[in-house]
């Protein structure tokens, strides 16, 4: 198997759309060589606990409202080619994401990581939900099979709350600046959202080249 790291927030509507592009390829390939792991990368560090207003955030970021509209209109369109609903209007909180990468990482060790990724994603973008509250992140994890109850109990403590803040800086420090960023074997780096027919290409490739390492082994 093929490791295939990704770096990502959750409240990145890229991720949304680079997640969705890659689920297709993978839906057309089923036998595809990735196991697949997430990382943590806010696009907001510095953001306060509590989050603030979306539209104050956006319209801060991007310089007024003409400036986030215009930043989130190739946004809207993707989203459409990749069949996915976003649904901005409903979206009243930009969250600090520190708790949703804790929860993506105790994921990981039930084997459930997609799963809650997934579900953090339509929590945020289609349903509007605060993924920066506490609460609503044990919701999330009890509707994925986690224990609700543990999961709440262990965001409010500081649990891995320095390792996430380590591997964030751990992933800057390696010249990601930006996100999705996909790491394929450790080797080769593959950012932003790429077409599913892009990832069919990389999949055949690598499938490829795992066919022929036995022959070669035989003939050494």
């Amino acid at each position: 198997m093929i490791k295939l790291d990704i770096i990502s927030d959750p409240i990145c509507p890229w991720c949304f759309i680079g997640k969705s592009y890659l689920d297709r390829a993978l839906e057309k390939h089923p036998d595809h060589p990735f196991t697949i792991e997430w990382h943590p990368f806010q696009l907001n560090p510095e953001m306060p606990s509590e989050g603030m207003d979306r539209r104050a955030y956006l319209e801060g970021k991007f310089g007024g409202k003409d400036g986030a509209l215009k930043a989130y209109t190739p946004v809207v369109e993707h989203a459409k080619t990749a069949g996915l609903e976003i649904n901005f209007d409903d979206i009243q909180r930009t969250p600090n994401t520190l708790d949703a990468h804790r929860l993506i990482h105790w994921a990981g060790i039930e084997s459930k990581q997609t799963l809650v990724k997934s579900a953090l994603f339509k929590a945020y973008f289609t349903d509007g939900r605060d993924i920066g509250d506490k609460d609503v992140l044990a919701e999330i994890a009890g509707e994925c099979g986690m224990d609700k109850m543990v999961v709440g109990h262990l965001l409010k403590s500081d649990a891995d709350v320095d390792d996430i803040r380590q591997r964030d800086t751990h992933a800057r420090e390696r010249g990601v600046s930006g996100v999705p960023c996909f790491i394929i074997d450790n080797q080769h780096v593959l950012s932003g959202a790429q077409p599913p027919e892009l990832w069919g290409n990389v999949i055949e490739e690598i499938m490829g080249q795992l066919e022929d390492q036995p022959n070669d082994a035989a003939e050494e």
